[in-house]
């Protein structure tokens, strides 16, 4: 049986996202803590960064069986071996997790560090290899696994954590980010991150 067909990402994340924002707004209008104002604003950025990434790592799932399937095995679509085939088209990969580096201490009460905002990124990014390749494995779409990836989405993490820092510097953005930072996370005003693991 040939079967080959391809899900977008609008046809899954759009729903998704939908239904957040349903969810967000009944919140929002019983006063429940952390969703209304800055609060809520950032919980609808974070959804709409979580769905670009997502639609770039993971969507189209190409969907194949058959005749049109990619019939090499998945082993051979690991890379292991960290920096030797790095260059510059890991530029993106660095790029696509700088937000999250920032956002990780205005949502999580675990991001307090440099050490920890990248532990939580490399894991992130650990998740979307493996889901590429559980979809390669279901699917047989095509997408590869390289540590190099998992390597420069961390740095991306890291040099967002960075930038935050610089900006808590300034005074005038450090009282706009702690506002915006969800209770009890890392940034919520009362607590301040630490600079080492």
């Amino acid at each position: 049986m040939n079967v080959s067909f391809q899900i977008g990402a609008a046809l899954v994340l759009g729903p998704l996202l939908t239904a957040y924002a349903v969810v967000l707004t009944i919140r929002a209008r019983r006063g429940a803590v952390g969703h209304t104002g800055r609060h809520a604003a950032l919980r609808v950025i974070v959804a709409l960064y979580a769905a670009a990434v997502l639609s770039i790592t993971i969507f189209p799932l190409d969907i194949t069986w058959g005749e049109g399937a990619n019939l090499m095995p998945w082993h051979n679509q690991l890379n292991w071996i960290p920096l030797l085939t790095m260059d510059v088209s890991a530029l993106p990969n660095i790029v696509m997790l700088i937000p999250l580096g920032m956002l990780l201490p205005l949502i999580s009460s675990r991001a307090t560090s440099a050490g920890r905002v990248t532990a939580l990124t490399a894991l992130t990014s650990a998740a979307i290899e493996s889901t590429q390749l559980l979809t390669y494995i279901l699917f047989n779409n095509g997408r590869s696994v390289d540590i190099n990836d998992v390597i420069a989405n961390t740095l991306g993490g890291l040099i967002g954590w960075a930038l935050l820092r610089t900006a808590l510097r300034t005074q005038t953005l450090a009282g706009t980010l702690r506002g915006a930072a969800l209770p009890g996370t890392a940034l919520a005003p009362g607590t301040r991150p630490r600079q080492a693991a």
